[in-house]
């Protein structure tokens, strides 16, 4: 597919005003993603479990106005109006207009609650902007009817819709295509993936191991303010990277070393990847120019007493971590009840206030009723 199959023909429907809200979750990816190309093309593949405690939920409210000659719009997060959402959401708009071309012809109201801290590394804006996209989609749907050769009068179908909600919501934060479906979620061109794509996420395709059902993800919060530096700068800082191209390569090949993993249930392996994976997204962070860190010393402390407890235990826990300090860990069902009391009552202390969430891999976005 190419970016002309998502614009649509013509809307043959004509809608006032209504309401759409979605459910949408954030993601961890395994393999990470960081580095981008124009259009928010991923210079290398990822691939994330999608979570389910961790989630948006929007409501997009939309009216039709006089004159359709800017984009009109409010945000607001639990409540409260956001000014400084405006330029994020508002440059959203402009990279999609193409593809929803009537988003000038409506007035939009854009209501928004996390279950987690914004902006504190646990993907806000992949589960912010996938809501938004799914909302989008869902006032394009009224505005369109297809009419199949048998006569009889359609929407669109869920693959399309799906689809392009991902496409829609990789233009605005490139993560957020993952958080469509579940449970596992590639995004990137891979040459053993098939349909991989650079445009938008796609569901892991091949077998997956009973090890990795209903894995545990329990994020410890050791920051939950504002990272000092984004994840756009993050990402725009790997152009000129002198490790940039051998660390794309090593994407490719973990993703790659990935595939019996799960086919296999090789939880040593499967750790040994994910670490590794972490530690080098930050590791690219520590040396770039200008280089930055984003750990805090409590979550050093955090991954010295799991690896301390995995090789003092045997058991299968593992961590992995996003654009921030706070730490995700990662473990089977068959073990969550050890590890969670090491959690507990080892790790928690590092958190700040002792906040924790518990989480497990979910099975993407659903829509709410009216």
């Amino acid at each position: 597919m190419t970016e002309k199959d998502f614009i649509p023909k013509t809307y043959t429907n004509s809608v006032e005003n209504g309401t759409a809200t979605w459910s949408s979750p954030s993601n961890i990816a395994l393999v990470k993603y960081w580095g981008k190309k124009d259009n928010q093309i991923p210079a290398n593949p990822s691939i994330s479990f999608t979570l389910d405690a961790c989630k948006t939920t929007t409501t997009l409210t939309f009216s039709k106005k006089e004159r359709n000659d800017d984009f009109s719009f409010e945000v607001f997060l639990d409540g409260e109006k956001k000014y400084d959402f405006k330029p994020k959401i508002e440059t959203f708009f402009k990279r999609i207009e193409n593809y929803v071309p009537f988003l000038k012809e409506y007035h939009f109201v854009i209501n928004t609650k996390n279950t987690f801290p914004h902006s504190s590394g646990i993907a806000s804006s992949a589960s912010g902007m996938s809501a938004l996209a799914l909302c989008l989609m869902s006032v394009e749907k009224q505005l369109i009817s297809i009419v199949r050769s048998s006569g009889v009068e359609t929407s669109l179908d869920e693959n399309h819709f799906n689809q392009k909600a991902s496409f829609l919501a990789r233009l605005g934060s490139g993560s957020a295509c993952r958080s469509l479906e579940g449970d596992l979620i590639v995004w990137g061109e891979h040459k053993e993936i098939p349909n991989s794509s650079n445009l938008f996420g796609v569901k892991y395709p091949f077998e997956v191991h009973e090890n990795f059902k209903n894995y545990h993800d329990t994020i410890l919060l050791v920051d939950k303010g504002e990272k000092q530096v984004s994840s756009t700068v993050g990402h725009n800082l790997m152009h000129n990277h002198p490790f940039a191209e051998q660390r794309f390569a090593q994407a490719h090949n973990n993703l790659s070393k990935l595939i019996p993993v799960f086919k296999e249930g090789n939880l040593k392996s499967f750790i040994d990847i994910v670490e590794s994976e972490a530690l080098t997204l930050h590791g690219m962070m520590m040396t770039s120019m200008p280089y930055f860190i984003l750990m805090k010393p409590n979550t050093l402390e955090i991954i010295n007493k799991i690896w301390r407890f995995r090789q003092d235990t045997g058991l299968h826990i593992c961590f992995t971590l996003d654009a921030g300090a706070n730490v995700h860990i990662l473990y089977p069902e068959n073990e969550a009840q050890e590890i969670y009391e090491f959690i507990k009552t080892e790790l928690v202390a590092y958190c700040q206030n002792g906040h924790y969430i518990c989480d497990r891999i979910g099975f993407g976005a659903k829509q709410l009723p009216i």
